[in-house]
């Protein structure tokens, strides 16, 4: 089946965001495409202090309109992080999954916040005005069975392992990594939770803007099982497309039976909730 990763050029008007959106979404599924997905924080510009500012209740605006153009185009739509959520009190870092019918499949609300330091080049603590996510988030197309994650989330392999175990074929991670970070670890922990649990990886940054506070590393990127980059965007706004194919996905399982031959009698990757 064909995937297309939308890696948008983000701006401060949320209306505009969204138009664009839709249009590329419907591009993209013009083009065949029946699994499309956008970028984290596609809806509003990334960085704590405009979390709160652009935050949205689900179902809300932006979310509503994601349903509407998943069921006018019958596809999945893997809606990155449009905006922060509000619930309750708190804000999440949540990407939302429609079906073909436009119903809601999954809310994935980021697991492991962005607080890091590497001192001389970036600081950033998301966890100033976000709550962690507490769940892990899949859902089933004709296809195959999906597995989400937010971008930090991928430098975490016990959550990739997990969804392995739980039969995903092809994990997904809305990301956002900077131009610290991007250049060397996007591709590589890509390659790694694909080789490691032989499955698709794709990641959907936004499109790079100079200009912003927060310069996003760009390059959406699918890799196969084998460890082998199939798809891979500039820094610009642009729409990629790879078909994922699940009988290669099989022969490689088969060919090297890491899944089987896992020692399960010395060590194990457990799913507490």
């Amino acid at each position: 089946f064909r995937l297309a990763l939308i890696q948008l050029r983000v701006s401060a008007v949320k209306s505009d965001n969204l138009q664009r959106a839709c249009g590329l979404i419907r591009e993209a599924s013009a083009k065949g495409a029946k699994v499309v997905a956008l970028p984290e924080c596609f809806n509003s510009p990334y960085g704590t202090q405009y979390f709160k500012e652009y935050a949205e209740k689900i179902p809300g605006e932006s979310t509503q309109k994601l349903s509407e153009v998943a069921k006018e185009c019958s596809i999945y739509l893997i809606g990155g992080r449009s905006i922060p959520e509000e619930d309750g009190g708190k804000l999440y870092n949540t990407c939302t999954v429609f079906g073909p019918d436009g119903a809601l499949l999954a809310k994935h609300r980021k697991i492991h916040l962005f607080d890091i330091n590497v001192p001389g080049k970036i600081q950033f603590k998301e966890s100033a005005t976000l709550s962690p996510g507490d769940s892990f988030s899949m859902f089933d197309t004709p296809y195959c069975k999906v597995g989400l994650g937010i971008c930090y989330d991928i430098r975490f392999a016990e959550l990739a392992q997990i969804y392995g175990q739980k039969g995903c074929q092809l994990l997904i991670y809305p990301g956002a990594f900077n131009m610290t970070t991007g250049p060397a670890h996007w591709e590589l922990l890509q390659r790694g939770r694909a080789v490691d649990n032989q499955v698709y990886v794709a990641t959907v940054s936004p499109a790079r803007d100079e200009k912003a506070s927060y310069v996003a590393w760009g390059h959406s990127t699918v890799v196969n099982p084998w460890g082998e980059v199939i798809a891979k965007a500039g820094a610009e706004e642009t729409v990629i497309y790879t078909d994922i194919d699940l009988k290669k996905l099989a022969e490689i399982r088969q060919q090297i039976p890491i899944l089987s031959q896992k020692r399960y009698d010395l060590y194990g990757i457990e799913m507490k909730k």
